[in-house]
């Protein structure tokens, strides 16, 4: 690497010298060979390139290659107008060029240096400046999209910080482009004037100090203005096309000359379209190479025909041998092990709904669940596998949680299910049926009839919003069996990233992640959500040193979070619940047993019957009277009394005192007793 280093400098040091100290004509003849040898070596690498970073180092490898040539040209004007020679490679090119006729050398040389000045350097300068503005304003919404995957698990930081590298790369890169470019153009418009400055030089030093007519002088410096021309622009072409190549290059995994030959000639349909024009434009032309034209292209385009079928044929096969390499490993039995978190499968007939093609937006809605069940319980839901089942019902579908059927039901795609929502008199004509989320009375009506029944006040539904709203609850009910610990792992290096502390002092040190996990798990069971980690984290870790007892830390939890639960069911102006008769709270407390795996209540089944049975009819006058019924406990029971009617009574809410937001007020209008 130093060695490098010192080349480069050494290089910088002698260009530079170049400038000021005269170099015989032998010299000259090799750095003009350098020259375009240098220039030929960067066109090929930005041709054999695949990304425009694998040359960063370019806007800084015009500056050199600008700066060689412009001392280059230097050295050969002052031997051009003081000697009259400049060296062989100069000579050979203007008499090359020239010939035996000076006008169409002068002709020759000056369109290559307008082809070069007003279309490639041009251009290329136009695209290094668009180039460099839309690389800068792209930047910020790439930032955020590598935030997003980073926030979301899809790329780790080490990937991140490398993406932030590489955008912060490319931006430096086009904005040294931007003004490497310049040189380029600048260079071109040199080249112009020293060609001025030789050739009038040359005249008025040959006719006054070397006593030339003046047809002796034009012959010898026009030979010589051109060849030193020739010998600067032609590298300089050679960097100006580098630069057209590097600027307009897309990143690939292939190099330019694969993938124009593959997109140009990849069509066997295009070949034979563009033979076709070939011929017709026979009679206009009258040129016999539109037909060799014709037929080479007619010959690419069947070969390119066979060529894709064999390799279709070849990747058949290999699919085919590869799926029986599967069939035969033993190893392939690992994969039937696996069990997907959710599940929902369909009959055929419902395959339209998870169709894009077809108008289905299945898919974009099991992201919307995800996305606000997130928002709602705080967990990130596991990925929901969409599959058709043969075994099924046309318009049947299936839900399952972790390969166990949870709940199932039926669509009819051309029809609208209806629901009273208790308001409506008039009934109207349909199939009855049963919403599957909340099984309440529902009707199968006709598209038709859609306006007519909502004009009715009846509640209606299209088929993908059954679904969706049935997998929403279904995976609210189970959402406390889906978290693993992977899950509790990821929401708290979450909050690691912002709240170091308290995860270290929790973390192992008084709690395992298994211990948190049950902790997360009763709180989503009652669909408490864990949104704010940070809470829980700290009240986990002022309560762990008391008690390991997951249920007794869910409690102290609960209170925690009392204002955030309290707001979700006592919201109105008038709250009302019901509560527990004392003397049925001590009976509960009295009951309370503890074992190794915790505690538990042990009452005689006669009387859990009776206080399962007077709350559930507590429980259906509120709603019957369209409220959402709420038991109100002390905080030592609200646990215990809630395991007692949970499988009675699933949809229960039990809020304990110390959960209620002092500023909410309450209302009872019931009591359970014994």
């Amino acid at each position: 690497m130093d060695n490098r280093n010192l080349m480069v400098a050494v290089s910088v040091v002698f260009i530079v010298l170049f400038i000021i100290v005269p170099i015989p004509t032998f010299l000259l003849d090799v750095l003009l060979v350098i020259n375009i040898t240098l220039s030929l070596l960067i066109l090929l690498n930005t041709i054999y390139s695949t990304d425009t970073l694998s040359m960063a180092a370019f806007p800084t490898m015009l500056l050199f290659t600008t700066l060689f040539r412009l001392s280059l040209n230097i050295v050969a004007i002052r031997l051009i107008i003081g000697q009259g020679e400049a060296g062989k490679v100069i000579e050979s090119f203007g008499r090359f060029v020239g010939g035996d006729n000076l006008v169409v050398g002068v002709i020759v040389f000056l369109v290559i240096m307008i082809v070069q000045f007003m279309v490639i350097t041009k251009g290329a300068e136009r695209v290094s400046e668009v180039a460099a503005r839309f690389t800068l304003d792209a930047m910020p919404g790439k930032q955020m999209a590598i935030d997003a995957d980073l926030n979301s698990g899809l790329i780790s930081e080490s990937e991140a910080k490398e993406r932030r590298k590489r955008i912060q790369n490319e931006a430096d890169f086009y904005g040294s482009m931007d003004g490497a470019t310049k040189f380029v153009k600048n260079d071109a418009i040199a080249g112009i004037l020293i060609v001025f400055v030789n050739l009038i030089g040359g005249i008025i030093m040959g006719m006054i100090f070397l006593d030339k007519s003046f047809g002796e002088a034009i012959e010898l410096y026009a030979i010589l203005t051109i060849g030193n021309g020739l010998v600067g622009q032609i590298p300089s072409l050679l960097v100006a096309v580098a630069t057209g190549i590097i600027v307009t290059r897309a990143a690939s995994d292939d190099d330019l000359g694969s993938d124009i030959v593959k997109q140009l000639f990849d069509s066997p349909k295009v070949l034979f379209i563009g033979a076709g024009g070939c011929i017709l434009l026979m009679p206009i032309l009258k040129q016999w190479s539109l037909l060799l034209t014709a037929a080479a292209l007619v010959y690419l385009g069947i070969y390119l025909q066979n060529q894709t079928k064999e390799l279709s044929k070849a990747e058949e096969i290999e699919v085919e041998e590869k799926e029986v390499e599967e069939i035969r490993k033993p190893e392939n039995v690992i994969s039937l092990l696996q069990v997907d978190p959710i599940e929902l499968e369909f009959g055929y007939a419902i395959i339209p709904l998870a169709d894009k093609n077809q108008g289905g937006d299945l898919l974009d809605r099991v992201v919307m669940i995800r996305r606000q069940l997130a928002l709602e319980l705080g967990v990130v839901v596991p990925i929901i596998r969409l599959r058709d089942n043969i075994q099924l019902s046309p318009n049947q579908y299936i839900i399952k949680i972790k390969g166990v059927e949870a709940a199932s039901g039926e669509l009819m795609l051309d029809h609208f299910m209806a629901m009273n929502p208790g308001t409506v008199d008039e009934e109207i004509q349909g199939i009855p049926t049963v919403e599957p989320a909340f099984g309440l009375p529902a009707i199968w009506i006709p598209e038709a009839m859609r306006d007519k029944a909502e004009m009715m006040g009846y509640t209606v539904v299209d088929a993908p919003s059954i679904v969706a709203t049935h997998m929403t609850e279904i995976i609210r009910r189970h959402i406390h069996e889906l978290l693993s610990r992977q899950d509790v792992q990821t929401l708290v290096d979450n909050v690691r990233n912002s709240y170091p502390a308290i995860v270290e002092e929790l973390v192992p040190k008084m709690m395992s992640l298994g211990e948190i996990q049950k902790v997360l798990a009763n709180l989503l069971r009652e669909s408490v959500s864990i949104r704010d980690m940070v809470t829980i984290l700290e009240t986990l870790a002022d309560y762990a040193p008391v008690t390991r007892d997951p249920d007794m830390l869910t409690e102290y939890v609960r209170q925690s979070l009392g204002r955030a639960i309290s707001k979700v069911y006592l919201n109105s102006s008038s709250n009302e619940v019901i509560t527990l008769d004392p003397k049925l709270e001590q009976l509960i407390i009295d009951s309370v047993q503890k074992n190794e795996a915790g505690t538990y209540i042990a009452i005689e089944p006669e009387i859990s019957n009776k206080i399962v049975a007077r709350t559930a009819g507590l429980a259906e006058k509120m709603a019957q009277s369209g409220k959402q019924p709420i038991i109100l406990a002390s905080p030592v029971v609200r646990l215990y009394f809630k395991r007692l009617t949970e499988h009675a009574i699933p949809g229960l809410t039990v809020l304990s005192y110390n959960e209620l937001d002092p500023s909410i007020e309450v209302n009872a209008i019931g009591m359970v007793s014994i």
